[in-house]
C-alpha cells in the first residue's frame, strides 16, 4: 500500500517525507517545482510488537510498513506532477499544509492552502473525465455500445459533481460504479489526510488549530492532524532519557511523528495480524476484512495456495499468557479457523498449509 506526499511550495513536506521513511532527501531540490519523485518505506510504531518481542526474544523484529511517494511541491495552477504515474496510483494522499510564517511566502494561510490543494485535485480529475468523454461521445456517435453508454452516462454525473467542486471521495457509488472508474486512478477519490505543519513555538496549540480547521476538511474519508516538522527533527536525533526529558518540556507523550504514522496507516485502511517465534516478531498489515487465506499469502503465496488451517488467538490472551501456547490450547482460547475466517487486527496467526510436490 502506499501514500502519496504531497503539498505547496515550502510546506515542509520533504522535511516530513524524511522522518516519516528515515530518509535524507535535500529539501532545497524541491524549490524548482520540478515533478521529482522520491520513495522510501515508512515503519509503523506498534507498542504491541514490542511486548510480544520481549516474550519471544527474537532474532529479528519486523514492524508493519507501508510505501510514500514524496511529489515535488505543487503549486497553485501547476498540475503536471500530479499526473505522474507512480502518484496517481498511489492509495492515499497526505497534504503537509503550512502553518508557520516564511519570508518569501509570508503568514500561513491552511484554510487557504488546504481549498488550493482540493481545487488542483478536483480540476485534474475534470480533465481526464473531458478527455474520456470527448472520446466517448465520438466512439458512441460510430456505434451505440451499452458498456460505453454506461460509462458515459456515470461520468457526466460525476462530471457535474466535480463542476460543483464536490470530490470524488464524496460520492456515493454502487459497486460496479466503483469498479468501472478505478482504472481512471482519479486524486479526488483518494481518502486524503491534511497534516497541519506548525511552527515550533505553536506545538500546544495543535488540537486548536486543527479544530478551527474542521469545517473545511469536513468531508467523507478526509482527516486532519498535526506535527513540527522542525520540532521532529530536533526529537529524532535524541535518544532514550534525554529524548523523554525533551518530549517531556514539550509535553508530548511521544514524537508527533509516531501519531502521524498511525493514521496514515489508518487512513490506508490497514490493519496488523502478527505472527511469533524465536525466528521472528512481525506485524503483518493487511487491508481491513481480509480473509485467513489471503492474510497467509501475505506471509508467502505457497501458504495461501496450500492453506488447511489458521490457528488464531487475541494479542492480548497471548499476552496474559505469558507466550504460553500450550496455556491457551488448555484454556481453549487457541481457535482453528477456516479460509474466509476474517482476521482482525491484532491478532496472532498460524498457518497450517500443504503444499504437495
Amino acid at each position: 500500500m502506499k501514500i502519496g506526499l504531497v503539498g505547496l511550495p515550502k510546506s515542509g513536506k520533504t522535511t516530513l517525507f524524511n522522518l516519516l521513511t528515515g530518509s535524507s532527501v535535500a529539501t532545497a531540490r524541491y524549490d524548482t517545482g520540478r515533478a521529482e519523485l522520491h520513495t522510501g518505506v515508512a515503519r509503523v510504531p506498534d507498542p504491541r510488537v514490542d511486548v510480544l518481542r520481549s516474550l519471544f526474544n527474537p532474532k529479528k523484529t519486523t514492524y508493519a510498513s507501508f510505501e510514500v511517494v514524496d511529489l515535488a511541491g505543487i503549486a497553485k495552477g501547476e498540475r503536471a506532477g500530479l499526473e505522474t504515474k507512480e502518484f496517481r496510483n498511489a492509495d492515499a494522499l497526505l497534504h503537509v499544509v503550512r502553518a508557520f510564517a516564511d519570508e518569501a511566502l509570508g503568514a500561513a494561510d491552511p484554510r487557504r492552502d488546504i481549498g488550493d490543494l482540493e481545487t488542483e485535485l478536483l480540476l485534474a480529475d475534470l480533465e481526464v473525465v473531458e478527455r474520456r468523454l470527448e472520446r466517448l461521445e465520438a466512439s458512441i456517435g460510430k456505434q451505440r455500445k451499452e458498456p460505453e453508454i454506461k460509462e458515459r452516462d456515470l461520468l457526466v454525473r460525476i462530471k457535474a459533481g466535480l463542476e460543483s467542486e464536490r470530490p470524488l471521495r464524496a460520492e456515493t457509488l454502487t459497486a460496479d460504479e466503483d469498479k468501472l472508474l478505478r482504472g481512471f486512478t482519479f486524486l479526488s477519490a483518494k481518502p486524503i489526510f491534511h497534516i497541519v505543519n506548525l511552527d515550533e513555538k505553536a506545538i500546544a496549540d495543535g488540537e486548536r488549530v486543527v479544530e478551527g480547521l474542521r469545517g473545511t476538511a469536513r468531508r467523507v474519508r478526509t482527516s486532519l492532524g498535526w506535527v513540527s516538522a522542525v520540532i521532529e527533527t530536533e526529537i529524532a536525533r535524541l535518544e532514550g532519557e534525554e529524548q523523554q526529558a525533551f518530549l517531556a518540556d514539550l509535553g508530548l507523550a511521544e514524537p508527533a511523528i509516531r501519531r502521524v504514522l498511525r493514521e496514515c496507516y489508518a487512513l490506508l485502511g490497514l490493519v496488523s495480524f502478527f505472527t511469533v517465534g524465536e525466528d521472528e516478531v512481525r506485524a503483518w498489515p493487511i487491508p481491513e476484512g481480509t480473509r485467513a487465506q489471503d492474510a497467509a499469502g501475505v506471509v508467502h503465496s505457497d501458504i495461501a495456495r496450500g492453506f488447511i488451517r489458521a490457528e488464531v488467538n487475541g494479542y492480548d490472551e497471548l499476552v496474559a499468557a505469558g507466550g504460553a501456547f500450550a496455556d491457551l490450547r488448555a484454556k481453549g482460547q487457541l481457535r482453528l479457523e477456516g479460509k474466509d475466517y476474517i482476521v482482525r487486527d491484532g491478532e496472532v496467526c498460524h498457518f497450517r498449509f500443504n503444499v504437495a510436490k
